[in-house]
């Protein structure tokens, strides 16, 4: 038989160079450089949200505008009347002034119908004298919009200024003043070159009175719009563009050291929507008035509002002391980590020195155990330091100003290119799998790793509007749950006996119990560590309650659920049925008591409330606002998907104890023709619950009915997945490696992947978005492995195999947990 030939040199030292350690070499020297990049913008051109949303931005897409580095929220007529109401509220006065031409005119129409009750119609030119000041006033919101007619920079705009500043009330002023000036003098004196000056001169004096005002007043001069040269009548004939662009400069050139705030880019919109101006040429299209009193709004309430998809002109939130603690005590870690590297460098230099002087060291035994203990204590401390730093970057990217963000976009097109793409990427990694059980482990990590990147494109493409792909991320993560119902009851079942009672009756023995391979106690508190160490992380770095990541909450209470479901007596497993089959009725019974319960606590609300506000439990189920609805919709959302993952799991293990079905070879399960139906069965079922998902109305009616027809998908594909025999010995290496990171992809893409709590997107490289999401992703794809591997080096410490060290860990972990929760109002007894 032929030897199979040996790689290349060339393709051995490639391969020894991509691996997962020098990727994330790599994404670490990457972060560096962002932070010194970003470090120079902020230096050069400021931070300040508020002057990157009036200076520049583009479209993403028809009618959609993305401000530079920040998020803007689409405010709807009642949110903005909450916004004045709330301002209005704590004391303020709401007093906005349009003052200028028709243009202004027209921006002052559209930002009246956004805030005012009734709708608000604009004077038709040809019909009305609309040359005049206009006036709108609500007492409910106390709100006073003004248009002052003052279509040119000259003394009697300066009048207006002048009075304001010479008022005797301050509070008669206007908060904010939209002006802008130049299309009127252009057209009034045709043209003339000479007047340029004469605008410097007067601009310049009428910003003296803003610098004077900027206590009370903010300005914001808006820049010319361009026109549609080749529309307009022959008496504007003479407002070209390049007069437009020269009036411009000559306003950036008078006021950019003035207190005014340059209006920028209300001219980049007006500009990508150039070809919609109104049918004159000259004045602005609807869409585009549209956007501007968006970024007005905006500008105005989003630091009052706090509205999660609205960081433009936003403040950061406060740091707690909760978090300056946990910042500390990340830093000791770290601390001690760098001591401990540079003791274990002195210490190695003198071990050498010592060995090259004897051949043979006294006391040998000793320094190996010494030599033990300090590596576990600085593998300890290790990870904690690496731990800290990840949260660290959590913190910068997520809770400070410091990186840039935008708004999400879906198009169909920006969710299925890479969807297409990664689907395609997984198949082309597939393998050959050495089990041939359905469900096995590299099948259940490869359908984890590509729902998992699904769900990803789902919540960066903001697809969650569309309900047909909402209801098909919603059966994602019921199958996460089905897993987790399935894995784990096929665990407990062919483990054997796993409850309490056995270490009860351990006696003087349970410390040699609980040392077992198989005991199931100890893997009960090593699977809550590990589903568990991130969130509480981030729960303390980044002010967030437990709930807030819902899908943590949601597993580790279904996984104690079946835990205490195999646990509780009747104690029934693989060993003690097949000694007496009726114990399958007490299974059965089992399940018919559990759904019982569920029932129970979805049909009573006030039961359902009674169980999950009791302290001090209750921290574990409440948002920020001490509200339980947030689970109380996760949890009846996904309540029977974890006993249909038992269930099946229960009938798997019937069938295979009755040889109806044939795992041991790499054949179909059942006959050809048996299998043939069933995996045309399981399209069907597919088929249909697209179906439904296309023909379901709106999100509340398909919630309503998802808990019940769920299983149907998630049946059918592993009908589908496994019957057959060559699906079912073949899996994708690709996909996999992402399953066995999957949590910690799913928890962390709230922060350093996506931006302000999964509502916007991290941006690294403003103006590229797709290269921006090439380079955050790979840094939070290789963030979220080191997570996985840190996790699993502190879970061997704080799970240890000894059960004196066990306890020790849970006691030092409640000492210092919970009086911190304690004292910062997340744990009330």
């Amino acid at each position: 038989m032929a030897e199979t030939p040996e790689p290349s040199s060339a393709t051995k030292e490639i391969t020894q160079y991509l691996n997962v350690n020098n990727a994330k070499i790599v994404a670490l020297a990457m972060v560096i450089f962002f932070i010194c990049y970003h470090s120079t913008l902020h230096f050069k051109y400021g931070n300040d949200s508020c002057k990157r949303l009036m200076s520049d931005g583009r479209f993403p897409g028809r009618e959609r505008w993305q401000p530079y580095g920040c998020m803007i929220h689409k405010y709807t007529k009642a949110d903005a009347r909450m916004c004045m109401h709330y301002i209005s509220y704590w004391g303020g006065h709401n007093h906005f002034s349009f003052v200028g031409d028709s243009r202004l005119r027209q921006l002052y129409y559209e930002f009246v119908s956004l805030v005012s009750e009734s709708s608000v119609e604009e004077e038709d030119p040809d019909k009305a004298k609309v040359h005049h000041d206009l006036h709108f006033s609500d007492s409910k919101i106390n709100i006073k919009i003004d248009f002052l007619w003052h279509p040119m920079v000259n003394a009697s705009m300066y009048d207006v200024y002048f009075k304001w500043l010479k008022s005797d009330q301050p509070s008669t002023r206007p908060n904010v003043v939209i002006t802008g000036s130049a299309t009127w003098t252009i057209k009034m004196f045709n043209g003339s070159a000479a007047v340029i000056k004469n605008f410097y001169s007067n601009l310049t004096m009428v910003a003296e009175m803003y610098n004077k005002l900027r206590d009370s007043t903010k300005v914001v001069w808006m820049l010319q719009d361009p026109v549609e040269e080749e529309k307009l009548v022959d008496a504007r004939k003479m407002i070209t563009n390049e007069q437009i662009k020269n009036y411009n400069k000559i306003a950036i050139s008078a006021l950019e050291d003035s207190a005014a705030t340059i209006w920028r880019s209300s001219r980049l919109v007006a500009l990508g929507m150039k070809h919609e101006l109104s049918d004159d040429g000259l004045h602005i299209s609807k869409a585009a008035l549209r956007i501007d009193s968006q970024m007005l709004l905006n500008m105005y309430c989003n630091n009052h509002m706090n509205h999660n998809d609205g960081t433009c002109c936003n403040s950061t939130e406060q740091t707690t002391t909760l978090q300056v603690i946990t910042g500390i005590a990340f830093l000791v870690c770290m601390a001690i980590s760098i001591g401990m590297i540079v003791y274990r460098r002195r210490a190695r230099r003198l071990l050498n020195k010592v060995r090259s002087a004897a051949a043979e060291a006294p006391g040998q035994n000793g320094t190996v155990v010494h030599s033990d203990y300090n590596n576990a204590f600085n593998e300890i401390f290790t990870s904690l330091a690496k731990l800290g730093l990840i949260m660290i970057y959590f913190y910068i990217c997520d809770r400070t100003d410091f990186f840039m963000t935008e708004n999400k976009y879906y198009t169909h097109l920006n969710f299925f290119l890479p969807f297409v793409y990664v689907m395609i990427l997984g198949l082309f990694f597939s393998e050959s799998s050495k089990e041939t059980n359905p469900l096995n482990r590299e099948q259940t990590d490869e359908w984890k790793g590509w729902m998992q990147l699904v769900i990803l494109i789902y919540h960066l493409t903001g697809a969650s509007k569309v309900l047909p792909l909402y209801m098909h991320i919603r059966v994602l993560v019921s199958s996460y749950l089905f897993l987790s119902g399935f894995g784990h009851f096929c665990y407990y079942w062919d483990k054997g006996e796993f409850s309490f009672f056995k270490y009860c009756k351990a006696g003087k023995q349970y410390p040699v119990v609980w040392r077992q391979r198989n005991s199931q106690l100890r893997r009960v508190v090593e699977v809550l560590f590990r589903m568990n160490l991130l969130v509480v992380s981030l729960c303390f770095t980044m002010n967030r309650p437990y709930q807030f990541y819902y899908f943590v909450p949601l597993i580790s209470f279904w996984f104690i659920v079946i835990f205490t479901f195999m646990a509780i007596p009747p104690h029934v497993t693989a060993a003690s049925s097949e000694a007496s089959p009726v114990q399958y009725l007490y299974v059965i019974l089992k399940f018919v008591g559990l759904i019982v319960i569920i029932s129970l606590f979805y049909l009573s609300e006030v039961f359902f409330e009674k169980v999950f506000l009791t302290r001090p439990i209750k921290a574990l189920f409440v948002t920020s606002d001490d509200s339980i609805h947030e689970w109380r919709f996760r949890w009846q959302l996904d309540r029977l998907s974890p006993v249909y993952g038992m269930l099946f799991a229960f009938g798997y293990k019937v069938l295979v104890r009755y040889k109806i079905i044939r795992t041991d070879s790499t054949e179909n399960l059942f006959s050809n023709p048996i299998s043939w139906a069933l995996c045309v069965l399981s399209l069907l079922g597919l088929a249909s619950y697209t179906i439904f998902s296309v023909l379901c109305s709106n999100k509340y009616q398909c919630n309503d009915v998802h808990s019940y027809l769920v299983f149907l998908p998630i049946i059918s594909f592993v009908l589908l997945r496994n019957i057959p025999g060559f699906l079912r010995t073949r899996y994708s290496s690709f996909f996999a490696w992402f399953g066995r990171i999957s949590l910690e992809l799913f928890i962390s893409q709230y922060h350093i992947w996506m931006a302000a709590d999964t509502h916007g997107v991290l941006v690294l490289i403003p103006r590229y978005p797709v290269l921006n999401v090439v380079i955050t992703s790979f840094i939070f794809v290789v963030t979220a492995h080191e997570i996985n591997v840190i996790t699993r080096t502190l879970c061997s410490y704080a799970v240890p195999q000894d059960l004196r060290s066990l306890l020790r860990n849970i006691l030092v972990f409640v000492a210092v947990l919970v009086p911190l929760c304690h004292v910062n109002g997340l744990l009330r007894f």
